[in-house]
């Protein structure tokens, strides 16, 4: 089972070969609708018969008129048809991306200062520079040196703990 690659002469000639036997095809196909369309309009629509006088004419306008409208109610009734069918399609293609889930993609971990979010939130026009460390109350540790005697006096270091919580609780 030894295949033998093609060479590009003989690949070029079987391409050109088959596009020559395509566009005959094609010619022949359009030969032939033209052929069945002049078929089609000489059986259905007979030419005119213009000869006559004023009360003829005015009654092949009458008659051209009702088929008219009746071909226009036909198209009216297709197009209601097609519409709803559209519509069915266009809800059994969401029903389908419904039923398969959308895969949402991995999320990256994005290193972002409070501006920057707050300008990605509402837009480059509001520039919001907030800085959100200034509204938390600073609270200083007070140094309190103590006496070597006073460490021992477990009085004592319950009330300075009561003193930091009455300082939190105010606040």
């Amino acid at each position: 089972m030894s295949e033998k690659k093609m060479t590009s002469s003989r690949r070029h000639h079987l391409k050109s070969l088959m596009l020559q036997i395509a566009a005959s095809w094609i010619e022949q196909e359009k030969k032939d609708n033209a052929a069945a369309k002049q078929a089609y309009m000489a059986e259905h629509c007979s030419g005119p018969d213009l000869g006559g006088d004023h009360a003829t004419l005015m009654e092949t306008c009458k008659k051209l008129h009702s088929l008219i409208d009746k071909i226009d109610e036909e198209r009216y009734d297709l197009e209601a048809k097609v519409g709803k069918a559209d519509k069915e399609i266009d809800d059994l293609k969401i029903k389908v991306v419904d039923l398969a889930g959308v895969k949402k993609p991995a999320l990256k971990k994005v290193r972002m200062s409070a501006d920057a979010m707050l300008k990605a939130l509402l837009g480059s026009k509001h520039t919001v520079n907030l800085d959100l460390r200034a509204n938390l109350k600073q609270v200083k540790k007070e140094v309190k040196e103590e006496p070597a005697e006073a460490v021992g006096d477990w009085r004592k270091n319950i009330e300075d703990k009561a003193d930091r919580k009455k300082m939190f609780e105010s606040a």
